[in-house]
């Protein structure tokens, strides 16, 4: 399941080269070659409403935007505008999170913007704040209190389960992509993270999974540290075996490469 060192095209951490257009552009270049309807084609189906979360937060969106998920369709196939207005029911999301769906259902992206960096050569997040909550337009923090969690966590990844409960695979990589920009992240919400990630995902995810696991080697001398890290570690759970497993080939594969270099050097 886990790429040997985490050698992995998805690597979030990875330098992206010059493009000719921006993340952006292409998300929505492959939107539109997936869908037959293109994002400039006006709006003219029927309004879904949306209640979200346990105070029933109102959301509404066009039913040919909300079908660009299988979920969605899905839902609104079996409704018919005879018995009244189609109506999405998701007592479980938390609204900030839905909100940035339809965000992308809608631009190709959710605030912050990923946006292309030419002189450096990189991605960053448009007029993000830092960790401290100062600067930029709106809100860009990198957590959100999750209701059902209890605890904060990281938005991306919260994003990102929900891009896999809605066949979102765009935004799936898109989220991603943005989790890996993010910096000073405390211990105890990276491991409240990283425990949504495996309970929201399926054991196939080689991604989002792969991405904390790649993050707590990486930090390995924070984490062992960290008086959260061991309680954690004590819980168990297949969060910690995959770790061990990681953590393993990641030594092998040092060994091996060891093993190979020429005598003397």
């Amino acid at each position: 399941m886990f790429k040997r060192s985490f050698a992995s095209k998805d690597r979030v951490t990875k330098t992206v080269k010059s493009a000719k257009r921006s993340f952006r552009e292409d998300v929505k270049m492959r939107m539109q070659e997936s869908w037959d309807s293109p994002l400039e084609t006006p709006l003219t189906s029927p309004i879904v409403t949306m209640l979200v979360g346990h105070e029933q937060r109102l959301f509404a969106a066009h039913e040919d935007v909300l079908s660009r998920s299988p979920f969605f369709e899905a839902v609104l196939k079996g409704q018919f505008l005879e018995a009244g207005p189609k109506q999405v029911d998701l007592p479980d999301e938390e609204p900030e999170i839905i909100s940035c769906v339809l965000e992308f259902l809608y631009k190709g992206d959710y605030y912050p913007r990923l946006v292309h960096n030419k002189r450096r050569a990189s991605w960053e997040l448009e007029n993000a704040q830092d960790i401290h909550g100062t600067g930029g337009r709106g809100s860009s923090e990198a957590t959100i209190f999750h209701s059902r969690v209890g605890g904060i966590i990281l938005r991306d990844t919260a994003v990102y389960c929900a891009a896999e409960k809605y066949g979102l695979e765009e935004l799936k990589r898109l989220s991603l992509r943005k989790q890996g920009l993010q910096s000073g992240i405390p211990v105890d919400v990276i491991l409240r993270s990283a425990r949504y990630a495996y309970d929201n995902t399926p054991d196939t995810d080689s991604r989002l999974r792969a991405h904390y696991l790649a993050l707590i080697i990486r930090s390995r001398k924070t984490f062992k540290r960290s008086g959260t890290m061991q309680m954690e570690m004590e819980i168990g759970g297949k969060l910690f075996f995959d770790l061990f497993v990681a953590m393993s080939n990641h030594i092998d594969d040092l060994m091996e490469m060891n093993n190979r270099s020429p005598k003397g050097f």
